[in-house]
């Protein structure tokens, strides 16, 4: 509630004093829109005078057609966070929309929150880049791909607004100067290097360094056969129930094979494995007694400390690029495997829950395997010349 206002200018500005605030504020009507500001000040004659250069600065930019009104992008941010997760219930996991909600209160809000929309420009992305750049944590600029996904998430906030109706259209948000950025294929372990590691797993599954740990030494050895056999993400086994696992006989090739109902990022999906998949998954069955369970999980997550601790001992942890090797990596191990071997890539992509594109672009080990040397170190053989024909004499 006002308790006290007095007029300056005119009564073009307002100064007025609230219940419970000893701060003096200011009120105009500029541009068609009614502006409000804290002097900061409780003295009168101090707010006086601010807000006299206040409204002359506003009706300055005014005239200028640089004043800014309208949503500010923090406000357009909420409006976003509180419709994606209804917009899109069912087709993104919870994780999904969290690492949105997490990126834009901590990372991009500090930055853009109190702009307004109509402010925001090419350049003031430009900016944020830079400020981004920075300002990181870890002392290091982020990469390329945790950038892209802060202007994913911006540009999710724009369009937004965009629909509606805060702003007429959503500014170039590409990288300037963009380049081709650097190819690079996802790690994964190579025939040998596959070897090494189940060779290893086995040995720590008959030879725990505690007894207390067999069990779980057994389950990791034979979780690492089954992901290479079948291809599935991490997340996708961690959910595996018994009930989404069947053991047939492929019309095909006569082996037997396991046919999984995945459920994971893409939905519900499915899989045909390896034959090599089979004797992992039955002796899991068996050894957590899950015949009686159809709702039993059959893997869970998979040991992250026990496949570090491995991969250190093997020194398997990078690859030669550098790229740390996960259980990801497995998967990753799967789709070059069958490539290398002769696989059709559609197929591969099929029974991956994955596109083409995807696997060209990330999976490209089968590459030496395709290409034809016979029709790569082509000769043409070069035409004779014609003999010139003696003049005579």
């Amino acid at each position: 509630m006002v308790t006290e206002t007095h007029q300056i200018l005119g009564g073009l500005v307002s100064v007025y004093r609230r219940e419970r605030s000893s701060y003096w504020q200011c009120a105009a009507s500029v541009g068609g829109r009614q502006w409000r500001v804290s002097t900061k000040s409780d003295s009168i004659a101090l707010a006086k005078d601010f807000a006299e250069d206040w409204y002359l600065e506003l009706r300055g930019k005014a005239r200028a057609g640089i004043l800014n009104s309208g949503k500010k992008f923090q406000e357009a941010a909420q409006k976003f966070l509180d419709e994606y997760p209804i917009i899109t219930h069912g087709q993104r996991s919870e994780t999904w929309v969290a690492q949105y909600d997490q990126k834009l209160k901590a990372i991009i809000l500090p930055f853009l929150g109190e702009k307004y929309l109509s402010e925001i420009t090419a350049g003031t992305i430009q900016d944020y880049r830079i400020w981004r750049s920075k300002n990181c944590k870890t002392g290091k600029p982020p990469s390329r791909s945790t950038m892209h996904q802060e202007i994913v998430a911006i540009r999710q906030v724009l369009k937004t607004a965009q629909r509606h109706g805060w702003i007429d259209h959503v500014p170039d948000l590409s990288m300037p100067y963009k380049t081709a950025g650097k190819v690079a294929h996802r790690a994964w372990f190579s025939p040998e290097e596959y070897k090494k590691l189940y060779e290893a797993t086995r040995e720590r599954a008959s030879k725990p360094l505690n007894n207390r740990w067999k069990e779980e030494c057994e389950n990791f050895h034979d979780y690492i056969l089954f992901m290479v056999n079948t291809g599935l993400r991490p997340d996708e086994a961690a959910v595996l129930e018994l009930r989404d696992v069947a053991v047939e006989t492929d019309e095909a090739t006569g082996e037997r094979i396991l046919v999984i109902e995945v459920r994971g990022k893409r939905g519900v999906g499915y899989c045909k494995s390896m034959p090599g998949a089979v004797l992992p998954f039955n002796r899991t069955v068996k050894r957590k007694q899950l015949a009686e369970k159809p709702n039993g999980i059959v893997f869970g997550k998979p040991q992250r400390e026990l496949l570090n601790n491995i991969l250190d001992e093997l020194e398997l942890k990078f690859d030669r690029d550098g790229q740390r090797r996960t259980a990801y990596s497995l998967r990753h191990t799967y789709i070059c495997m069958r490539l290398m071997e002769g696989a059709d890539i559609y197929q591969v992509a099929k029974n991956c829950r994955t596109s083409v594109e995807m696997i060209e672009k990330f999976y490209a080990s089968h590459i030496k395997n395709t290409l034809d040397a016979s029709a790569i170190n082509v000769r043409k053989e070069k035409p004779k010349r014609a003999k010139k024909a003696k003049k005579p004499k």
